[in-house]
């Protein structure tokens, strides 16, 4: 550990390298017109920089690099500025939720804490941590990146159409019950808990059932599978495990399988609609499907499907939702509410 204590130290540090230009004078060193740049930027989720000097060396450089695919023809503008967005997007989540388990390591006991909720962390403290975790999480990122980007592509394999962007999934949405009375009853701290023990757990569970976690919404967790059974089996044993925890509130859950588009990492289309329409009717630890997702599970053992009323569904039409459990298969219909 350096021991420094210079907020320009710990920003070089973070950084990279020292800030040594302004917007024009980097735009100008990169090769780029200034528009343009400004269009990464914004997609990057940058704030407008002014006459400050903002930008290092290594802002420059990948300026000058993104610019050099679109030219060489690599991607397109629009596919750039979305590669872009994408990246702004999930690592702006990820370096938020990094800074958050650090500051948490940092805090000790709870009656340590300050009345922010967080420790008072010294310039000295906060350089020795990033010093020594920077180049591991680094390390990090290009693995776990590697890592995945090889698993998106198996799939795409797996499925024999590598270039197709609509495929018939099962999604799923799983959904906090009670969701809005409970943010108003819990403080922040204990708010953002359970939040991260709901993102935590879902992703955990959701995997281990064989399905792919697409994304979290606070209160909402999106998964799909190209396989019914395994979202079915992700969905079931997310009921369970919450309801055999008992920091945690009810799930809700529904499922839908259909055509679904992807695009940049995430889901679009009726399917996915449905699904999310299924969870709002779906009762507290119950799990709703469509007709659909119930017709594909016909030849799986270990779940049954028990037709509910039909039902309209605004946007949809008439929706037959399915209780989905664990048993003997079942079709026969009951006048039974699933909502």
């Amino acid at each position: 550990m350096s021991g420094s204590s210079s907020p320009d130290d710990l920003d070089a540090l973070l950084l990279g390298g020292p800030r040594r230009y302004t917007r024009d004078e980097a735009v100008e060193r990169a090769g780029v017109e200034l528009e343009r740049a400004r269009a990464y930027w914004r997609a990057l989720g940058f704030t407008e920089a002014g006459d400050a000097v903002a930008f290092t060396h290594a802002d420059v450089e990948a300026l000058r690099e993104v610019v050099a695919i679109v030219e060489d023809g690599l991607l397109t503008e629009e596919l750039a500025l979305g590669l872009a967005r994408a990246l702004g997007h999930t690592l702006g989540r990820l370096a938020g939720w990094e800074l958050d388990v650090v500051l948490d390591q940092l805090a000790g006991p709870p009656g340590a804490l300050s009345e922010t909720g967080r420790p008072p962390v010294s310039l000295t403290e906060a350089y020795g941590v990033a010093e020594q975790l920077l180049p591991v999480l680094e390390d990090l990122l290009t693995y776990v990146w590697r890592r995945q980007l090889t698993a998106t592509v198996d799939r795409m394999l797996r499925a024999g159409e590598p270039q197709a962007s609509v495929r018939v999934r099962t999604v799923g949405f799983a959904d906090i019950v009670g969701f809005t009375r409970l943010a108003r009853r819990l403080e922040e701290r204990e708010l953002g808990e359970v939040v991260e023990r709901f993102e935590q757990l879902g992703a955990d569970v959701v995997t281990a059932a064989g399905a792919r976690l697409v994304k979290t919404l606070g209160d909402e967790v999106l998964f799909v599978s190209d396989l019914p059974a395994a979202a079915a089996r992700a969905a079931l044993d997310l009921i369970e495990h919450f309801a055999e925890d008992e920091s945690m509130p009810d799930l809700r859950i529904g499922l839908a399988t259909g055509p679904v588009l992807t695009r940049m990492g995430d889901l679009f289309g009726t399917t996915v609609n449905r699904a999310s329409r299924l969870t709002a009717l779906a009762r507290p630890g119950t799990v709703l499907c469509d007709r659909e997702t119930a017709d594909e599970l016909g030849e799986e053992p270990a779940l049954a499907a028990v037709a509910l009323r039909r039902r309209p569904v605004r946007g949809l039409g008439l929706v037959e939702p399915h209780a989905l459990n664990r048993g003997p298969w079942r079709t026969d219909p009951t006048p039974s509410d699933g909502g």
